[in-house]
């Protein structure tokens, strides 16, 4: 009897926590092979399902992070420095998430592979960095898809407004409902943030890490926003990789469901 109790109160365990969990369930990230460096905390996978819009900066809810836990993300590559920024999360065997600009993804498919094959995730940044709000509906979808597409020939060799990995950002932050609507039809989650470190300003390495870790300690938890193109955010990443790890804060990757993922590059639909 005392081992059947237990075994339910096991299962109402277990169940919970799956509830708990929902669409955002936690995987076992890789070990690192060099101790002593940040690491990757924990993978998160994110079901546009659950969270179709996340980062406070623009919307009201976020991802569920604990407190010190924060998501790398760098827009607008790739670029000549995104080398270098790969370097640097290497160095601390961290993951991040890169939203690409088509455009330089089909001029440079050799980076945008490098930073798939180096365990990183993919999403998408429209094929030119337009202001969507600004542009009207139809010509904004156009820019949306060509990005997809560039994006996905220059990972895959197959030319697709489909997404393997259905996470988007706006240019600017710049969206409009219509667009937030036709995206999450699409079941493409929107990414904004929750803080950045402004490194669109002209500053220096040791500004721009002074900047970041004021705007990280007053949040302690969130999306951040970098961008790869930014030779001072390459030259400054080191350091600030440095300072999470001695100030106990930790990194989740986050990743779409493997369904999602399998089934779009195996079928090329949109999922409407």
């Amino acid at each position: 009897m005392r081992s059947g109790l237990a075994l339910i109160r096991l299962l109402a365990i277990v169940l919970l926590a799956i509830v708990l969990l929902g669409s955002s369930a936690v995987v076992q990230a890789a070990e690192c092979p060099r101790p002593g460096t940040l690491g990757t905390s924990r993978v998160m996978v994110v079901d546009p399902a659950t969270y179709p819009r996340v980062g406070t900066k623009s919307f009201p809810g976020t991802l569920p992070l604990a407190d010190k836990e924060v998501v790398l993300t760098f827009d607008d590559g790739p670029a000549a420095t995104t080398p270098k920024i790969l370097a640097a999360l290497q160095a601390e065997c961290v993951h991040a998430t890169f939203f690409m600009v088509g455009k330089g993804a089909q001029g440079l498919p050799g980076m945008v592979r490098k930073v798939a094959a180096a365990g990183h995730t993919l999403g998408h940044h429209t094929w030119s960095h337009q202001h969507l709000n600004r542009i009207g509906y139809a010509a904004a979808i156009k820019e949306i898809d060509r990005g997809i597409t560039a994006d996905e020939a220059a990972l895959h060799g197959v030319a697709t407004p489909v997404p393997s990995t259905p996470f988007f950002r706006f240019p600017f932050f710049e969206s409009t409902p219509a667009l937030l609507d036709m995206l999450q039809k699409r079941h493409i989650a929107v990414f904004g943030a929750d803080f950045w470190a402004s490194d669109w300003e002209p500053m220096t390495p040791d500004q721009q890490l002074k900047l970041l870790v004021g705007r990280l300690e007053a949040h302690r938890k969130g999306i951040i926003l970098l961008h790869d193109p930014r030779a001072q955010t390459a030259a400054m990443l080191p350091a600030f990789l440095r300072y999470l790890r001695e100030h106990g804060y930790k990194v989740v990757h986050i990743v779409p469901p493997s369904g999602i993922r399998q089934s779009r590059l195996s079928t090329g639909t949109r999922g409407n």
